[in-house]
């Protein structure tokens, strides 16, 4: 009796501690309270409903533009274009990573690592690139000199000997889930669960069908300048408007479609690498480029019924300034300020403190172009996407661009008219911003009162 007493007290003492008492209360995690902090350079765009499309006018008869009330997700966005200085961070992040896996593959010390020196994980296979090692460019060590060459121009290239970086070497590696193949309904139909072996049975389909690799070179065209003007003398800008520091805050152009989805992939992989290594952060969401709706609701600011993003009728304020870098005036460029592109937030931003929505570049956006794609979308988040392969004929690689930009009449700056270039074509006058999708429905709503 003594020993079944004993026992019944013990069961009752961890029955009474269970703080859960047998009831389901979800996974819970020691982690910290989550919120979605602002990005660095970014501004928030709230959740909301608007009327996308024209209203009373559609000057080119196009009907590509039909009205439709639609809504959008919150989510924050770039203030401004992304810069020749941002870009080029980017672009140098590349070429260090080619320059230290060439340092490594040659066996030069210190380029490689096979377990991380603060916590002290060990790195599968040969380990990963060591980032702390700087890298010399011009060492006298011939090993390293030898290693590197690969990277530069080869010497029949070379300009008075002079070693550059070959801007064709460039190119950065990545791998994304194309989800919309996977959600088709074809590549699953026929799976069962195989209980006994733990599996699916009869797939189509397993997830390397979806998984895409994709190496793009991130070197801007420069020759842009040139060869979307043939007979304009843009040469000046072709040598020196990407790298010098003159234009270091001018929009980066010059750059395709592809381009701008990879810098959005970097950036994300940037922003996770450093969230991963602070103990108990969270991986945030994704970097990418707006859709045609949600860059259509942020160039609005909130009003919905205007053409132009600071809202009215007019591309003049009401001291007869121009509120865009446009072409005005049947072709007076300077009339505005501006001869091409200007510095980016040279104009007063809109109701959410964006910038240059419209004028100065125009903006890739992840949209393909239909014309009628007003028509079937959905009426929440819509967007139409079609990842063309370079066997698609043309029509089939059209991506929606918005905005207008320096060259283009005031037609091409209202925040609902529709343009598309390829996206394996770089323009002068296209350039892009990121946006990152808001984690919540609107800001504020996750600060301290949820734990995850």
């Amino acid at each position: 009796m003594k020993k079944l007493l004993v026992l019944s007290l013990v069961v009752f003492t961890l029955v009474g501690c269970n703080p859960n008492q047998g009831e389901l209360v979800g996974v819970r995690k020691k982690t910290k309270q989550f919120y979605h902090p602002d990005p660095y350079g970014m501004a928030f765009v709230p959740m909301g409903s608007f009327t996308m499309g024209v209203g009373g006018q559609d000057i080119t008869s196009g009907q590509t533009t039909q009205p439709k009330t639609i809504s959008v997700s919150s989510f924050f966005m770039d203030e401004t274009e992304i810069t020749n200085n941002e870009y080029r961070e980017f672009v140098y992040w590349v070429r260090d990573s080619i320059a230290r896996d060439m340092l490594a593959e040659n066996s030069i010390e210190g380029f490689r690592i096979t377990e991380n020196p603060k916590t002290g994980e060990v790195y599968e296979g040969d380990g990963v690139l060591n980032w702390e090692t700087p890298i010399e460019w011009n060492s006298a060590d011939e090993n390293v000199r030898q290693a590197l060459e690969g990277i530069f121009f080869s010497e029949d290239e070379r300009i008075y000997g002079k070693k550059e970086i070959d801007p064709r070497k460039l190119n950065y590696q990545y791998y994304w889930i194309d989800l919309h193949a996977a959600s088709k309904k074809e590549f699953n139909e026929g799976e069962t669960y195989d209980y006994k072996n733990a599996s699916f049975a009869n797939r189509k389909k397993d997830r390397t069908a979806f998984v895409k690799n994709e190496t793009i070179n991130v070197y801007p065209d420069t020759l842009a300048w040139i060869h979307d003007y043939s007979y304009s003398f843009n040469d000046p800008l072709t040598e020196k408007y990407f790298w010098h520091v003159a234009y270091d805050n001018y929009p980066v152009v010059g750059v395709n479609w592809h381009q701008a989805k990879a810098f959005c992939v970097w950036r994300t992989e940037k922003l996770n690498r450093y969230l991963q290594s602070q103990k108990g952060e969270t991986i945030l969401s994704e970097f990418r480029l707006p859709t045609e709706a949600e860059w259509e609701w942020a160039a609005r600011g909130g009003n919905s019924l205007n053409p132009y993003p600071w809202g009215g009728p007019y591309t003049r304020s009401a001291q007869g300034c121009f509120l865009a870098n446009f072409k005005p005036l049947r072709g007076n460029y300077i009339a505005d300020g501006g001869l091409r592109t200007l510095v980016v937030g040279h104009y007063p931003p809109n109701d959410w403190g964006l910038y240059d929505m419209s004028g100065n570049v125009a903006e890739w956006t992840n949209s393909a172009y239909d014309p009628i794609s007003y028509n079937y979308a959905w009426d929440m988040n819509p967007n139409y996407t079609y990842n063309a392969s370079e066997d698609d004929p043309a029509i089939m690689k059209r991506k929606v661009i918005r905005g207008g930009s320096w060259k283009d009449i005031a037609y091409y700056l209202e925040v609902s008219t529709r343009a598309y270039e390829y996206q394996d074509t770089a323009k002068c006058y296209i350039g892009f911003r990121c946006i990152q999708p808001y984690l919540g429905i609107n800001k504020g709503d996750n600060n301290a009162s949820h734990v995850y």
